[in-house]
């Protein structure tokens, strides 16, 4: 759980920006703010935060970073544009969603369908919804990102 307002700078410091390798960025994810964050996630765990995730620069590192950590989706309650086109291009699910930052808790968890839009958590006990991800949008992810996607596609 994050809050509002969580730059690039904070997902990926700056100073880690001269890293190409994604998998070698992933260790610094979150450093300055929750230095264990690579220790903790597993694979699939979902981030979710308050409004303008991914504010700041329009750098690509912070998405591979957060996917190359394991990170298997974000919910926010809404991204910054660059964030949210930088995540699709590289293959990072993410959901637009009001009521996720308050109807969950540090460490429950929770699953996102990303054709319905819901988001409950694994007893069925709380349940939200996302905006509709369009379905070129869905395909992009399914592919593994853009590049991928052109790949298998030839084009959009």
């Amino acid at each position: 759980m994050f809050g509002d307002h969580v730059d690039t700078d904070l997902i990926i410091p700056a100073r880690y920006l001269n890293v190409s390798d994604e998998h070698e960025l992933a260790k610094y994810c979150f450093a300055d703010v929750r230095p264990d964050f690579v220790k903790e996630v597993r694979a699939g765990d979902i981030v979710v935060a308050g409004v303008n995730f991914g504010c700041g620069s329009s750098r690509e590192h912070a998405p591979w970073a957060m996917k190359a950590a394991g990170v298997g989706a974000v919910i926010a309650k809404s991204f910054a544009r660059i964030f949210y086109r930088n995540a699709f291009n590289i293959g990072l699910p993410i959901l637009e969603s009001e009521e996720a930052a308050e109807a969950f808790s540090e460490g429950e968890r929770i699953s996102a369908d990303l054709d319905t839009g819901e988001i409950k958590t694994t007893d069925k006990e709380a349940r939200v919804f996302a905006k509709p991800v369009p379905d070129f949008m869905r395909e992009i992810i399914r592919a593994g990102g853009l590049v991928a996607y052109i790949k298998r596609e030839g084009s959009f």
